[in-house]
């Protein structure tokens, strides 16, 4: 330990708020760094203040008797775990690397710029009531709805991506009226074995190889870990972070560095992991965080991508939880960076975009993930219950680079495919400077009988993380909700489109909208349609929204008909919500049935 940190240690046992660094999260965490990286993370509990006024007394008066303190449950603490002898060597040369080899020198990769503010992470929270502040839950949200998020477990010694932390699943689960507030990590293998041992073992994918010495360097000392026994790369070494699906009769929280991990919500809110899914041995290795489910047929198609070729492997998986045959593609002849993909009721859309694998870069100091802008994007088509990819078809389509579709559909008898989705205009900025990226959602049309592909923006707004009517996957939809960036992954308001507008017209479909207000940001929104819902729009959209003035944090519903997204019930949260990524309602009976 460092003299500074030394010192800083005895200040904060004196006074704990005295030593405060730019990491004062809102939430009474705080943060501090010391010169050689090595991060201390002191979290200061404030118990929640009755009204008591302290007065000089006076000579004359008669004190009153004390009264008896409230009963207070004591705060949970993790006894500081002793390194062994081989994670002491690890841990230093660990240090050494992200001090001399590899410190962060981007902002993108800074843990001080990443972790700021509201996405600076929080510790686990069990079921806590919450207080409806403002109108009332609708019957139809009797369940949970849950996001998913990066929420680092411990403060990075060295560079950090925004997409490398541990996933954390907020819940708010409703009854009759009434909300709860659930924060969980999901324990991954990652997860579990980086508690035991106290401190993080295996690096980040995102920000952990930049340059062919960091990489070097973090692949040998990841090697010598698993030899030395810390870790077992065959139970999996990456992260479930980013999105949730309800599919097979099982919950699933995803990320795509390693397989789905099921996970289930309690009835008094509480959520739990069951473990790492494999569908009988059938997966053995990650797949898409956004598999696509069918609500007619309630099957679930899916995929994965690699580094290596077939680079990206199509499948399905069956009601009944049962996964198909692989159908790998080797029609795509270079690693592209396929987050997200499309199906209609006859195929399923990949994009072949401007991101992937660059290992040219990796040589020259840079990330094995970059931008080639000299490779022309492409959209494949394959039939939805292809054996093979023998009637893959693919489609040169320059400058669409999309990270996330919308929707997609067929028309004229499945002659024509449609497709919903935000296209980047500044892809090469996707990785490093989000908040640079402008994303226009497009209507895209492809003649599947002339090979012609046409298409336009159906908003010039900032817009992303579109969602729909989940009953209308696949099918031709009018309405969608989709995050206003402001910039991103900031997210200022929602707005709603309405893509049925004629294309002659060629106007700006957005028809209805909410800013959240000054200081006040959210995420992806959700849309929940009412039991029974008569229209496509018959519902409510939600939404977790971050006060970054007053560090509070509240859950909103919002009439999905009205030409403000009127809200509709506004749920004070008891104590904040980070930044993250993709959620999902469950309504109370698919919950039961888990």
């Amino acid at each position: 330990m460092d003299a500074l940190s030394s010192t800083f240690l005895s200040t904060l046992s004196q006074n704990p708020k005295s030593l405060l660094s730019p990491y004062n999260n809102n939430n009474n965490n705080y943060h501090y760094y010391s010169p050689t990286l090595k991060v201390f993370s002191v979290r200061i509990e404030e118990r929640p203040q009755t009204t008591t006024t302290i007065t000089k007394p006076q000579e004359k008066s008669t004190p009153s008797p004390p009264k008896p303190s409230p009963k207070r449950e004591p705060i949970p603490s993790r006894k500081p775990i002793e390194p062994s002898f081989p994670s002491f060597i690890f841990n230093a040369f660990d240090d050494f690397v992200n001090t001399f080899i590899d410190p962060p020198r981007k902002s993108s990769v800074d843990p001080r710029y990443v972790l700021s503010n509201n996405f600076a992470p929080v510790d686990e929270l069990p079921p806590t009531e919450c207080e409806v502040v403002e109108g009332s839950l609708p019957p139809c949200l009797d369940g949970a709805y849950i996001r998913n998020g990066p929420n680092p477990q411990y403060l990075p010694r060295g560079p950090y991506h925004l997409f490398d932390g541990d996933g954390m699943l907020h819940s708010i689960k409703i009854s009759q009226g009434k909300a709860t507030l659930c924060s969980r990590f999901v324990k991954t293998y990652k997860y579990n074995i980086e508690n035991e041992a106290g401190s993080p073992i295996i690096p980040n994918v995102f920000s952990g190889f930049n340059g062919l010495t960091a990489s070097a360097a973090r692949g040998a000392l990841t090697a010598a870990r698993a030899i030395a026994g810390q870790f077992n790369p065959a139970n999996g070494i990456g992260l479930a972070n980013t999105s949730l699906a309800l599919f097979g009769g099982k919950l699933f929280a995803l990320g795509e560095s390693d397989l789905p991990y099921e996970v289930k919500i309690a009835p008094n809110g509480d959520i739990f992991t069951l473990g790492r899914h494999d569908f009988n041995g059938k997966l053995s290795m990650s797949m898409t965080a956004h598999p696509k489910i069918d609500h007619e047929t309630n099957e679930a198609f899916a995929f994965r991508y690699g580094p290596i070729p077939p680079f990206i492997t199509y499948f399905r998986v069956n009601p009944d939880g049962t996964k198909t045959q692989d159908v790998p593609i080797f029609s795509m002849t270079r690693p592209s960076f396929l987050h997200d993909f499309a199906i209609t009721k006859k195929y399923a859309i990949f994009s072949d975009i401007q991101i992937g694998m660059n290992p040219i870069d990796l040589l020259t100091g840079g990330s094995p993930v970059g931008t080639d802008s000299g490779k022309i994007p492409r959209i494949g088509v394959i039939p939805r219950y292809a054996k093979d990819e023998s009637e893959m078809r693919w489609f040169d389509v320059s400058g669409f680079n999309i990270v996330h579709a919308i929707n997609a559909w067929d028309e004229d008898g499945g002659d024509t495919i449609v497709l919903i989705a935000p296209n980047i205009l500044s892809v090469e900025h996707t990785l490093e400077r989000m908040d640079m990226i402008h994303a226009s959602v497009e209507k895209v049309k492809i003649n599947l009988k002339t090979g012609m592909v046409s298409r336009h923006p159906i908003s010039t707004r900032n817009l992303d993380f579109g969602v729909i009517n989940p009953a209308y996957v696949g099918k031709k939809n009018k309405y969608v909700y989709a995050a206003i960036g402001g910039p991103m992954p900031k997210v200022i308001g929602i707005a709603k489109l309405d893509v049925s507008v004629a294309e002659i017209d060629r106007r700006d479909c957005i028809v209805a909208c909410r800013i959240f207000g000054k200081d006040c940001y959210g995420g992806e929104p959700f849309f929940v349609p009412k039991n029974p819902s008569i229209d496509e729009d018959d519902g409510y959209v939600v939404s977790y929204v971050h006060n970054e003035k007053t560090g509070e944090s509240n859950f909103l519903v919002m009439d999905a008909t009205s030409p403000n997204l009127d809200i509709v019930a506004n749920v004070k949260l008891p104590r904040r919500v980070p930044y993250g990524f993709h959620g999902l309602f469950v309504s109370e009976n698919d919950l039961m049935k888990l």
